[in-house]
């Protein structure tokens, strides 16, 4: 018997059963599906940190001023002494894993353009700021050492900000007012997107330092040069961590803190922590994934049960084939067709139902999803091992009936 006879008889054999068949695939249609969706959901979520990596910049720490405790209570964050530009200066200048360090410091204001207008976070720093970020212009310049140095009304704003300032109008050298101080756009951002905490990296206005202390925060700085804090870029191939060690040394020495005190800044390696979520989530979609395989097992523990009761009721038609001249393989290769069929095609339903859930999900539930050719190729191919695996002992058993046997089987 050909393989070609052999499909056709199996096609036969389980179209003469149609219930059953159908009952049969629903484990490998529903473990397929599960598959692929769970691959998709899991993907998706990585794909997600990857981009938030891509958008905060590669080898990027954070410093922040540090809390302090008053009276046994710890006051939180940004309460203790202060960073100054100053402190990004020599962060920069003395510590050689270093390659840019900015200060910022951020405040949220009402920005006007004629009638319009809209809220949003002004950020005062200089172009390192942008370097460390890696952030680039869509359009427009960066700021000059000049208008650095001596406060002057310029300002880089993004793409959230540009569009709903101006539409679809070019921005560059458009006058804006920023807490009532007008400011000329010079560079417009490209599109960086959400950031981890779901908000908009796009709706930001970008000042001169100088410009924010002096300007738009109202010298409330002081002579110190106050920020918020400071955005440290280490350079490629140098190490975080001996770079975090340098910095938090150089931070003691000019805080003057006593060996042994708690430091009165800390230090956050915003790298590391995304890529221990990455971590986190490829782990948790072969988990997902794991326990979405567990429905082909059972799938394919169906079927062999299934098919041992088909072998059982066509002992007689099995002897008949044997006696008239099949051979133990021609038998073996039709019950494996046939188990491999009730996979494929189980496969191939679940390979569409795993499609419209990935694309439900992703639509109702508002979750980036990724479904892929390798992802569904695996599912697929999985549902065909189960079908050769699970279903070679019930091919074996019935190739290995004696037809003379067979033949009185009642």
């Amino acid at each position: 018997m050909n393989t070609l006879a052999a499909l056709r008889s199996a096609l036969r054999a389980l179209a003469a059963n149609t219930l059953r068949s159908i009952l049969t695939m629903l484990g490998i249609i529903i473990g397929v599906a599960a598959v692929i969706t769970m691959i998709a959901v899991g993907r998706g979520a990585t794909e997600r940190v990857q981009e938030q990596m891509k958008g905060l910049g590669s080898n990027i720490m954070l410093v922040l001023p540090g809390g302090v405790t008053a009276g046994g209570v710890r006051l939180g964050a940004q309460t203790g002494q202060g960073l100054t530009e100053d402190d990004a200066l020599a962060i920069a200048r003395e510590v050689p894993e270093v390659q840019v360090a900015a200060p910022s410091s951020r405040t949220g204001a009402q920005v006007v353009v004629g009638n319009t207008n809209w809220s949003t976070s002004v950020f005062g720093s200089t172009n390192d700021y942008l370097e460390a970020r890696e952030w680039p212009l869509a359009d427009g310049r960066l700021f000059e050492a000049a208008e650095v140095q001596g406060s002057a009304k310029v300002a880089i704003i993004g793409q959230t900000v540009a569009q709903q300032l101006f539409g679809d109008t070019d921005p560059l050298d458009q006058v804006i007012r920023v807490k009532k101080v007008p400011v000329t756009v010079v560079g417009v951002l490209a599109r960086k997107g959400q950031n981890s905490m779901g908000q908009d990296q796009d709706d930001v206005v970008i000042v001169p330092i100088s410009t924010y202390r002096n300007r738009i925060q109202g010298g409330t700085g002081g002579k110190l040069k106050r920020v918020s804090a400071i955005s440290v870029k280490v350079r490629e191939g140098q190490s975080m961590k001996l770079a975090e060690d340098n910095i938090k040394e150089l931070l003691r020495q000019r805080f003057k803190v006593q060996p042994g005190a708690d430091d009165p800044f800390s230090i956050r390696n915003l790298t590391e922590i995304l890529q221990a979520q990455e971590a986190s989530s490829r782990i948790m979609t072969l988990l997902l994934a794991a326990v979405a395989g567990i429905s082909l097992v059972i799938g394919g523990i169906g079927i062999m049960n299934i098919m041992l009761v088909s072998v059982t009721e066509r002992t007689r038609e099995i002897g008949l084939r044997m006696a008239v001249g099949a051979r133990g393989r021609d038998i073996l290769a039709q019950f494996l067709i046939e188990a491999v069929t009730l996979s494929l095609i189980g496969g191939a339903i679940g390979v569409l139902l795993g499609a419209v859930a990935t694309w439900a999900v992703g639509q109702f539930a508002g979750w980036q999803v990724s479904m892929t050719l390798a992802s569904i190729g695996l599912s697929a191919g999985f549902s065909a091992f189960v079908g050769v695996f699970f279903g070679f002992y019930p091919a074996r058993r019935a190739s290995r009936l004696l037809p003379i046997q067979a033949l009185r089987y009642e």
